[in-house]
């Protein structure tokens, strides 16, 4: 666990409150991947608990690293979904101590496979004004926030806020009249687009690939279907290196991913 980190996260520069420290447990690696945070109530539907867990997946699938706030409902689900090697969970107490007690177990398998982040050290127990601390780095890191399901006046909402005010696209679920009344509110006054099909939503992100390339600048640069000449120009001999190996295709003069 380090403190010193704050350098490494361009993203803080749009809070309100630059962080002083940041503490954290696992791989910092994740910090460098395209990112998307989702966030909802604890208490989700059994639809959207269906389909968080199914953006999770499929952003996951394209390299995508999935941040949210490791509590019950939507946040855990949106890790689990994600795959805790895919995941970054933000949380408003010390990193000593593995709070909500339930997700104690999935908050130790990202500790050892995924990225945990805090603003507060060791012993500190979350009180009401930390989790929206903790809100507003959950928004900062996201390169959008994703509101699966929330009630009006709702943390969620908050967080929504901080989205609007760093100019961040929001996106939800639809959901019926009478339920999530929160992201239905923000449909209404559009201040939210919503995600109609999966499939299509995701592939801004690229294509879904099970791949062993590893999740760098070359892999989110073929995830771009770039042509040959754009990437020989980029990465030269890496190109060809990763052809013969079977990390990429060639057909046409444009690169895609295996």
């Amino acid at each position: 666990m380090s403190q010193n980190i704050t350098d490494k996260i361009s993203e803080l520069s749009a809070m309100k409150k630059y962080p002083p420290e940041l503490f954290y447990k696992g791989n910092l690696e994740l910090l460098k991947r395209p990112k998307v945070s989702i966030v909802g109530t604890r208490r989700p539907s059994l639809y959207t608990q269906q389909f968080t867990y199914t953006l999770a997946k499929a952003l996951a699938s394209r390299g995508v690293c999935v941040v949210s706030g490791a509590a019950m409902g939507v946040d855990a689900i949106a890790h689990e979904g994600a795959g805790v090697e895919n995941t970054i969970a933000v949380v408003a107490n010390g990193l000593n101590i593995r709070y909500p007690v339930l997700n104690a177990p999935l908050i130790e398998q990202i500790e050892q496979q995924g990225l945990m982040l805090s603003q507060f050290n060791d012993g500190f127990r979350a009180i009401g004004w930390s989790f929206v601390v903790r809100n507003e780095l959950v928004v900062a890191l996201g390169d959008i926030l994703i509101v699966t399901e929330a009630d009006l006046n709702s943390g969620s909402m908050r967080s929504v806020e901080y989205a609007l005010r760093m100019g961040k696209e929001v996106w939800v679920l639809p959901h019926h009249l009478n339920e999530s009344l929160g992201t239905n509110t923000l449909l209404a006054e559009g201040k939210a687009e919503v995600i109609q099909d999966v499939e299509a939503f995701v592939s801004r992100f690229g294509q879904a690939v099970e791949s062993s390339v590893p999740k760098d600048d070359f892999f989110y640069f073929c995830q771009t279907l770039p042509t040959l000449d754009e990437t020989i120009e980029q990465f030269g001999e890496r190109v060809y290196e990763a052809e013969l190996g079977g990390e990429i295709t060639i057909h046409n003069g444009i690169v895609r991913l295996t």
